[in-house]
């Protein structure tokens, strides 16, 4: 634990992301709170909040990196052939709080989520300011797959994404990549490893390599290059 920086309560610097533990992968930090100030400088700075109810706030930042270049987006055969015989419509930022809410939802494997009440109101607060983003699917006017997460710049970084219906979720992120990549986005972060994100394109990059990523296309006070959906 002598390697664990805390952050004082009353600061929004984070210590540089090179301390970060080794094990666990990429714990920074612990406490704070979820204002939009600290959030968003700990975005800028690689590092994301992760947690469950009853712990302090935890800060990471994992070496190496999940990312995806909204350029490099891979859709398989049977994704297109998927894609045009659905009968899913999707949208962007119809319901940020309705997408938030069923990512937090209890999964299959377990009932613990990180995606706390505290989280909920802290990025829908961040929604609201016109920083965090949501896809949402829907089917007959039910809402089967999202995903949610935060525009900086020219980055995205993705949070979690939902599916209640079979490729609900993969369409979500093809969606979301597409439209990046219309508004010049340069790279998503996925944060974590999955294959679900290695099967549309995503992989690892140092964290060193992210970070530079990072200065160059998500300074400080840099606009979103986010557009609303035309």
């Amino acid at each position: 634990m002598g390697q664990l920086t805390w952050l004082d309560a009353s600061s929004t610097h984070f210590p540089p992301a090179r301390r970060a533990l080794k094990s666990p992968n990429g714990l920074l930090a612990a406490g704070g709170d979820l204002s939009p100030a600290r959030l968003l400088s700990a975005y800028r700075n690689g590092i994301f909040p992760w947690y469950e109810a009853g712990q302090p706030i935890l800060w990471w930042c994992p070496d190496p990196r999940t990312i995806l270049a909204p350029s490099e987006l891979h859709i398989s055969r049977s994704m297109r052939k998927v894609m045009r015989q659905t009968s899913f419509s999707v949208t962007l930022d119809q319901d940020f709080p309705a997408v938030m809410a069923a990512c937090a939802a209890p999964r299959r494997d377990t009932d613990a989520t990180w995606i706390t009440p505290a989280m909920q109101a802290a990025y829908t607060r961040m929604h609201h300011q016109g920083h965090a983003h949501s896809v949402e699917v829907w089917e007959a006017g039910e809402l089967v797959g999202g995903l949610y997460g935060l525009a900086l710049g020219r980055v995205f970084f993705g949070e979690s994404m939902f599916s209640i219906r079979t490729n609900a979720s993969k369409i979500a992120f093809i969606t979301l990549a597409e439209h990046l990549s219309e508004c010049d986005f340069v790279l998503i972060d996925c944060q974590m490893p999955t294959d679900h994100l290695f099967s549309l394109g995503a992989r690892s990059m140092s964290r060193a390599d992210f970070l530079q990523q990072l200065a160059q296309f998500c300074p400080a006070d840099s606009p979103s290059n986010w557009q609303a959906q035309r």
